[in-house]
C-alpha cells in the first residue's frame, strides 16, 4: 500500500500517522472562495477604501487631479497600488501568507530572526518585480494598442474587462492548481522548492497588472504610457506592485517578529497544519478570482447570471 507524502501527514495516537481529509480541505476551500465572490462588494474596497486611501495619502483628489511630472508620477503609483490593496483584482496575494511561512521557516533554521523574515518577502518580491517591470517596459511600447488602454467595448462590455477576465481567470487557475499540488492532489513541482512556490506566486502578484482595471491603476498606465519612455513605466509599475504588498509583507512580518519567530515555529512543528492553511488559502482565493471575473463580472453586463447582493446593486 503507498504511503501518503509526509507532508500530508500527522502523529495520530500510537505514533502512526493520519491523512489529511483531503476532500474535506478543498470543499470548504471552495465554498469559502464562492461564498467571498457572492459577498464581495466592490464599491466598499474600490471607492470606500481605496479612493479614500489614495486622496488621504496624496492630499488630493487621485481620479481628477492630473499626474504632474515624473516624482509626483512614481509617487502616485505607489499610493495607488497601497490603495488598491483590497480591490478584487489583489486581494489573492493573501494566500501568499502560507508559502512566506513556510519559506521562512526553512530559513530560520540558518539564520537570525531578521534574515527569516527578509528572506522570503525578498523572494517574492524578484517574481513580483520581475513580472511588473517587464511588463510597464512592454506596456508603454505597445501603449494605446493594449486592450488595457481601449475604451472600446464589444457588445457592452469595455475591451480591457476582457482582458482582466483573461488574465485573471488564468491566475485563479494557477492558485488554485498550486494549492491542490499542495495537497497532494495534483503533481507539485514546488513540494521540495519552498522558496519556488514564494518566487511564483511573486510572478502572479505581479501579473495582477496585466488585467487590473482598477481605476486608479488605469489613469498611472495611461500617464507612464504618455510619457512615452519604457524606464518609467517600469519603475511605475515596480512601485504600484510594491504598495500593493505593503499591507501584507507588514502583517508577515508581525506575525514573525512581533511573536520572536514563535509563528513561524508554530507552523514548522506541525506539516499538516502549514499543508492545511496553504492549501485553503490558496485554493479559496484562487476559486474566488475565476469566480468572481469569469462569472460575476461578466453577469454584470447581461453574461450569464451570479446571484447580487443588496449593497451592490
Amino acid at each position: 500500500m503507498t504511503t501518503a507524502p509526509r507532508s500530508l501527514t500527522r502523529p495520530a495516537a500510537g505514533g502512526l500517522e493520519r491523512p489529511i481529509r483531503r476532500g474535506a480541505v478543498v470543499g470548504w476551500s471552495v465554498a469559502a472562495g464562492l461564498l467571498l465572490a457572492v459577498l464581495w462588494s466592490f464599491e466598499l474596497v474600490d471607492k470606500v477604501i481605496g479612493d479614500n486611501v489614495a486622496n488621504t495619502l496624496l492630499g488630493h483628489d487621485a481620479k481628477k487631479t492630473a499626474i504632474a511630472g515624473t516624482a509626483a508620477g512614481l509617487v502616485f503609483a505607489f499610493v495607488s497600488g497601497l490603495a488598491g490593496t483590497f480591490t478584487a483584482c489583489n486581494i489573492a496575494m493573501a494566500a501568499s501568507i502560507g508559502p512566506l511561512s513556510i519559506a521562512g521557516g526553512e530559513a530560520q533554521r540558518r539564520s537570525g530572526l531578521f534574515r527569516t523574515l527578509l528572506r522570503p518577502i525578498g523572494w517574492l518580491t524578484l517574481g513580483m518585480v520581475s513580472v511588473s517591470a517587464v511588463y510597464g517596459f512592454v506596456g508603454v511600447l505597445i501603449g494605446d494598442d493594449l486592450p488595457q488602454l481601449s475604451a472600446a467595448v464589444v457588445g457592452t462590455v469595455p475591451v480591457r474587462l476582457i482582458q482582466s477576465m483573461v488574465v485573471f481567470g488564468v491566475i485563479g487557475l494557477a492558485l488554485t492548481y498550486l494549492g491542490l499540488a499542495a495537497l497532494g492532489v495534483l503533481p507539485d513541482v514546488f513540494r521540495d522548492r519552498p522558496v519556488g512556490r514564494v518566487v511564483a506566486l511573486g510572478a502572479l502578484v505581479g501579473g495582477f497588472l496585466i488585467g487590473r482595471p482598477y481605476p486608479l491603476f488605469n489613469k498611472l498606465f495611461h500617464w507612464a504610457a504618455d510619457t512615452h519612455n519604457p524606464l518609467y513605466g517600469a519603475a511605475a509599475f515596480v512601485l504600484q506592485s510594491l504598495g500593493n504588498i505593503l499591507i501584507v509583507t507588514a502583517l508577515f512580518a508581525l506575525l514573525t517578529l512581533g511573536t520572536g519567530g514563535r509563528f513561524l515555529r508554530w507552523m514548522a512543528a506541525a506539516p499538516r497544519r502549514t499543508t492545511v492553511i496553504t492549501a485553503a488559502l490558496l485554493i479559496a482565493l484562487g476559486v474566488f478570482t475565476v469566480v468572481y471575473w469569469d462569472v460575476r463580472v461578466p453577469s454584470m453586463f447581461g453574461w450569464g447570471w451570479f446571484p447580487t447582493m443588496p449593497y451592490n446593486t
